[in-house]
């Protein structure tokens, strides 16, 4: 059976994205002393799949703020751990949306038309911020890098989840941007690679590349100390595995 084209385009809602991209970054230079490192790495275009550590609700926020491209964005259809506040601005955005615990065909199809027209697409490969510390990939970041022969671009973020405590208490947040080295392609077939492990074994190394560019304290499951490892092991439980968002 033949899957229906998504009637997405690239770019999209190019007027908003760039009042939001100006606004997040105003917010940054205010409240917190933001630091970019790498953006020498950052390719010209894509198609690029970019992936980065999810342990704040403002992942995303600092994604669409700071990279420098027509970014469409791979986001949880519900945002559990933000307050309400910000659950507008995926709306407003446009993310496209996947159910936890599911298969979102139609945000995959999606996906893949952005990365296969040369686009640049950003997600989490975790699929959630449940915890402070890596977890193992899910397979959607691994299944797009596999069928559209993009590049893949590590991001690590460090100082998301102190920025509002900073704040209440009078102080600046110090956040950072690590851009890491492009790598891949990992092109297999139109249709991507469909088995299970080596999907999982990508994401591994594309945790590990993420791991690289973010404190050692915050590696859980990719640091090399064991005693870490081990403490890392509850948190790497996926809660989705066997509920679905409705």
């Amino acid at each position: 059976m033949s899957e229906a084209e998504p009637t997405i385009t690239y770019p999209r809602r190019r007027a908003i994205r760039a009042t939001l991209r100006t606004l997040i970054r105003g917010a940054f230079s205010v409240l917190a002393d933001f630091k970019m490192i790498g953006t020498e790495n950052l390719p010209k275009e894509g198609p690029l799949l970019v992936i980065g550590n999810h342990f704040s609700f403002l992942d995303p926020v600092a994604f669409i703020g700071m990279l420098p491209y027509p970014l469409e964005f791979v986001g949880g259809s519900q945002m559990p751990n933000a307050p309400g506040a910000v659950s507008w601005l995926s709306r407003v955005y446009g993310v496209l949306p996947v159910r936890r615990g599911s298969i979102s065909r139609d945000s995959l199809r999606a996906s893949r038309k952005v990365l296969n027209h040369k686009g640049v697409l950003g997600i989490f490969p975790e699929g959630g911020s449940w915890a402070t510390v890596l977890r193992p990939a899910r397979p959607g970041s691994a299944y797009l890098a596999t069928c559209t022969n993009a590049m893949v671009l590590p991001v690590g973020l460090d100082g998301l989840t102190d920025l509002f405590p900073s704040v209440r208490r009078g102080k600046r947040g110090k956040i950072t941007f690590t851009i890491g080295k492009p790598f891949g392609p990992f092109f297999v077939s139109e249709r991507g690679e469909s088995d299970r492990k080596r999907l999982d074994e990508l994401g591994h190394e594309f945790m590990r590349r993420i791991a690289e560019l973010i404190p050692a304290e915050r590696r859980g499951q990719f640091s090399e100390d064991a005693a870490l490892r081990q403490a890392a092991i509850a948190a790497a439980v996926y809660p989705w595995e066997n509920v679905q968002e409705q």
